[in-house]
């Protein structure tokens, strides 16, 4: 086994019992894995489910942990009953995390466990409220613990033979909504239904980003596949009309996580 993979076996083993927060993503995906190496029945893997999941991303969660035998429940969040996390400022991921953990404690106190999020040691450097929200409520971080970077969890995943390990990343569906427009039902269907359209193109790694209360769309492709995109072009802004947006426009830097951060430092403008 790697050096890594050693440090999070001997992280994990501290531990009596265990929830997991997961999505499915690579982070948690390898997270949840090695908790069940080592921890058996005593670890649990929790998915939060609501209208900022992706259907897909709930799916492949759900299949990656039955394939793995690993102990998975889903649980109803209701960050979008709060108007706070409604009204999509700066701190929107705290009330997220908050939901997610007010959802958790039944379960946390029945089991008598820690609750784990898959955050890693580059996750510490961004604009993240939600790991200020964790960490008060006592979460654990066993990535972080073990120094794991995002390549890092690729790695050892990929040693693992996991699914994961080349997994693209995915954020939730709020994160494509711009700061100050408010997060809806409708905004995240919208959004939900553009990526998969796109997807199903052939598109690997991208991003709908939502901006102007929804009406437009900002389509941030990888680098490799911009060429391809931009020649395309219409043919993907008709999808993305079709499925609600009024405008559709191609970042020419491409696809970049946590791009929305960019809008934290701007002054609102009155309307």
């Amino acid at each position: 086994m790697s050096a890594q993979l050693d440090r999070l076996v001997d992280r994990l083993a501290q531990e009596d019992s265990l929830i997991v927060g997961y999505s499915g993503g690579a982070d948690s995906a390898l997270l949840a894995t090695v908790a069940h190496q080592v921890l058996g029945s005593r670890v649990v893997a929790v998915t939060a489910v609501s209208a900022s999941l992706p259907t897909s991303e709930r799916r492949s969660a759900r299949t990656f942990a039955r394939d793995r035998g690993i102990p998975h429940v889903e649980v109803c969040t209701d960050e979008l009953d709060n108007p706070q996390y409604v009204a999509n400022g700066g701190n929107r991921c705290f009330h997220c995390k908050t939901a997610l953990f007010d959802a958790l404690v039944p379960l946390a106190n029945l089991l008598g466990a820690h609750t784990a999020l898959g955050t890693n040691t580059d996750d510490l450097g961004d604009h993240r409220p939600g790991q200020a929200a964790a960490a008060q409520r006592g979460a654990v971080f066993p990535l972080v613990d073990a120094g794991l970077s995002k390549a890092d969890v690729r790695a050892v995943s990929a040693e693992l033979g996991l699914s994961t390990a080349s997994k693209p990343a995915a954020a939730c569906l709020s994160s494509r909504i711009a700061y100050g427009d408010e997060v809806t039902t409708e905004v995240l269907a919208r959004v939900e239904a553009a990526e998969e359209a796109l997807r199903a193109t052939g598109l690997r790694e991208f991003r709908v980003r939502a901006h102007a209360d929804g009406t437009l769309a900002r389509l941030e492709i990888s680098e490799d596949e911009l060429d391809t995109a931009f020649q395309r072009r219409r043919e993907l802004a008709q999808h993305l009309r079709t499925e609600g947006f009024t405008f559709v426009s191609l970042d020419l830097l491409g696809f970049r996580s946590g791009s929305m951060n960019a809008l934290l430092t701007l002054t609102p403008a009155a309307r």
